[in-house]
């Protein structure tokens, strides 16, 4: 399957790590908190591009489904994170999901109509597909708080669903 350059590195950088989870450098709940919460920023962002620059109704429609789905997943991190009295530890990892993202919204800026249609939804696809990944190897195995690892559980959820949407409006696209 092809994925842009940007989600081929925040998949290596997130997959890559999955063995971690199993060894004794395996990120803290700070840490997870901190990721899972960068990831969701990410995609708000790109959904905000999305609705500015794009005509098209199915992709407007995903993208503020997106834009939604993401602010209400990370307002439940925030208040977890609140109650716990934990603070969100930034890393290498959110700091590189930050760098890719911020470089393929560079990307898709300089595209317009179809063009900017198709790369966006192909990127959420893969987006998507490397943050389902992520959870499910790595984010939720090392998480040690019972309420963290319920709601990226819930969020997996969430976005499983996205991914399956992303994959219809990109398959809408051919």
């Amino acid at each position: 399957m092809f994925m842009r350059p940007t989600a081929a590195l925040a998949a290596l950088l997130l997959v890559s790590a999955a063995p971690l989870a199993r060894a004794a450098d395996k990120p803290t709940d700070p840490q997870i908190a901190h990721i899972a919460y960068t990831a969701g920023t990410i995609d708000i962002e790109a959904a905000k591009q999305a609705i500015k620059k794009s005509r098209n109704k199915e992709i407007i429609a995903f993208a503020k489904d997106m834009e939604r789905d993401h602010a209400a997943v990370n307002k439940q991190a925030l208040d977890l994170v609140k109650k716990l009295k934990v603070t969100p530890e930034d890393n290498d990892t959110s700091k590189a999901l930050t760098k890719a993202a911020t470089e393929e919204r560079a990307k898709l800026a300089k595209l317009k109509g179809a063009a900017f249609d198709k790369a966006y939804i192909d990127n959420e696809v893969a987006y998507h597909k490397q943050v389902d990944s992520a959870l499910e190897t790595l984010l939720i195995p090392s998480a040690s708080n019972a309420e963290l690892k319920s709601l990226l559980e819930t969020g997996l959820k969430i976005f499983q669903g996205h991914e399956q949407h992303a994959e219809h409006v990109a398959g809408m696209m051919k």
